[in-house]
C-alpha cells in the first residue's frame, strides 16, 4: 500500500553556489561515496533525499548521511539506508521505496513513493 509520495526540484546552478559558499554542506548532506559525484548528480541526490522526507511526512529519525542514493547495475537509482534512518523506516512500516531521478536544463528532480506491507 502506498503511504507517501514526495517530489522535489533543485536549481543546479543555485545548488552549486550553495556548496561553494558552504563546503561543509557536502559532509552534512551526503554519504562519503556520494561526495565524489559531479554537481548535477549531487543536486539530483539532494532532491531525492528531500522527496523521501516529504513522502515520509517529516524528518523524524531521518539523517541525511544515512540516506544514500546508489545505482543498480542497470543504472536504476535506489535508496541505501543505514543506521537510525533504516530503523526509523522499519518502525514506520515502510517496506519498499521507489525512486526516479532526472536532470536537464539546469534543474534536477526526484520523485519518491514509499510503501508499507
Amino acid at each position: 500500500m502506498i503511504v507517501g509520495i514526495g517530489v522535489d526540484l533543485v536549481d543546479i546552478p543555485r545548488f552549486e553556489r550553495s556548496i561553494a559558499r558552504t563546503p561543509r554542506l557536502l559532509t552534512r548532506l551526503f554519504a562519503p561515496k556520494e561526495r565524489m559525484l559531479k554537481p548535477h548528480s549531487l543536486a539530483a541526490r539532494y532532491a531525492a533525499k528531500e522527496a523521501l522526507i516529504k513522502a515520509l511526512g517529516g524528518s523524524d529519525g531521518v539523517h541525511w548521511t544515512e540516506i544514500e542514493v546508489v545505482s543498480e547495475a542497470s543504472g536504476r537509482p535506489r535508496f541505501a539506508l543505514s543506521g537510525s534512518t533504516a530503523e526509523a523506516m522499519a518502525a514506520r512500516g515502510i517496506t519498499r521505496t521507489h525512486l526516479s531521478l532526472s536532470h536537464d536544463a539546469g534543474m534536477a528532480t526526484a520523485y519518491v513513493i514509499v510503501e508499507s506491507a
